[in-house]
């Protein structure tokens, strides 16, 4: 699976670099950018929790099979579109729209199956190992598209994406994976409404999510302001962006090989306490970079932190939450994400351009951590509510829970 989903994401990457690319060339327009790239991201946060509802009443296997099918022909249009010349940028748009629908109706499920193939002590890292391939696949994606493109054309880069969705099918058919529980009698909405009301009343979901909300409107929106802090660093946009792209995802893969011996001595409290103090720190000492050397060597620091943080929320949400809920759970994180990151990064670019991008990214790293010092990030007791053990019985934290700690998972 892990394999299959790497090719996949390459090949997407490569689809996304080069949408990129058609439209700037052919249009001269940022606004057409900027919508093609939205068109594919936002349905993240509207068709998600659909997706994480179907997850939970269709064969997950099946709908994994249908969706990676689905985006495969999709590729294929686009490629047929862009090689017989009638590609426009509104078509273009609309494509990544309803690209951006399919994945989003896959990605809970995918998310979903994997407390099914790993043991649960092994979890941390196997959802680490996922985190890293998506950001492998975000350096080596746009690297093949401009070799594709350069010597082949853009049909080409996009019929590569159209070829990787065999990858995943290939790896999801022999599987065998349980069929969900939930009741299908229920409407979809009530479906979906069932899964939020989880979220709101279990004690550790509840404590994890709030913080992946500010993590998202604080701190994501560095990823992509990139091309943007690379200016202030060298006069090299293309190569500033470049080198400090790589840093991020070299860090997430050093974090991904090591979180699973983390998750082992620290625990899942300390873990998460140690990441939510880490990550605001790493931020200001990017920001603050004199050049691209110390630039670079910081943000290794912050793609490290900032994937610990994203695998340990979604850890604690996988192993708290019934396999029965687990995709309508999970969607919650795509509609967290799929709102406040885009929101926080158009409002952090804006007062960027009004009192420099430094003291932007600054500011809004300072204010995570005294919020989170002021939630209780620096004491013993943050995150108690971890300090119990999961659906399945096996505890979340390596230290003992504290005299009078109840098990919550079952509430």
């Amino acid at each position: 699976m892990w394999v299959g989903a790497f090719a996949s994401n390459i090949g997407t990457w490569m689809e996304t670099v080069g949408l990129g690319i058609f439209v700037e060339r052919t249009t001269g327009q940022a606004a057409w950018v900027g919508l093609v790239a939205a068109a594919g991201f936002v349905p993240s946060a509207v068709v998600g929790p659909f997706g994480g509802a179907l997850a939970d009443r269709l064969p997950r296997k099946a709908l994994l099979v249908g969706s990676n099918t689905v985006a495969a022909a999709l590729a294929i249009v686009l490629t047929i579109t862009i090689a017989t010349d009638v590609a426009t940028a509104p078509l273009v748009a609309a494509i990544a729209l309803v690209n951006g629908c399919i994945g989003a109706v896959g990605f809970p499920a995918f998310m979903a199956i994997l407390p099914e193939l790993v043991p649960e002590d092994e979890l941390a890292g196997a959802l680490a190992l996922s985190s890293a391939q998506y950001n492998l696949g975000r350096i080596i994606g746009p690297v093949l598209a401009g070799l594709v493109i350069g010597f082949g054309g853009y049909e080409w880069a996009f019929a590569l994406n159209a070829a990787s969705f065999v990858a995943p099918v290939l790896a999801i058919l022999p599987l065998t994976i349980p069929t969900p529980v939930a009741n299908r009698d229920t409407s979809m909405l009530r479906s979906i409404r069932e899964g939020l009301s989880f979220v709101r009343h279990e004690p550790g979901i509840r404590s994890v999510i709030g913080y992946f909300a500010l993590n998202s409107f604080l701190a994501a929106p560095f990823i992509a302001l990139i091309p943007s802090f690379a200016t202030l660093l060298t006069d090299r946009e293309d190569l500033g962006t470049s080198v400090l792209v790589t840093g991020q995802g070299v860090g997430a893969v050093l974090m991904a090989l090591s979180l699973n011996a983390l998750m082992r001595k620290l625990g899942a409290r300390d873990l998460y306490r140690a990441v939510v103090l880490a990550l605001p720190l790493a931020l200001i000492a990017y920001a603050g970079s004199p050049n691209l050397v110390f630039g670079a060597i910081t943000i290794i620091a912050v793609g490290a932190v900032y994937l610990g943080g994203l695998s340990t929320f979604n850890t604690i949400t996988q192993l708290r939450t019934p396999a029965a809920l687990r995709g309508r759970v999970l969607s919650t994180n795509m509609i967290i994400l799929g709102s406040l990151y885009p929101l926080g990064s158009v409002v952090q670019g804006w007062v960027g351009d009004q009192v420099g991008l430094r003291a932007t990214t600054m500011g809004a790293a300072a204010l995570l951590f005294v919020v989170s010092v002021l939630t209780g990030a620096a004491s013993r007791r943050f995150g108690a509510p971890l300090v119990s053990t999961s659906i399945t019985g096996s505890t979340l934290d390596a230290a003992a829970p504290p005299p009078g700690a109840m098990p919550s998972g079952a509430d």
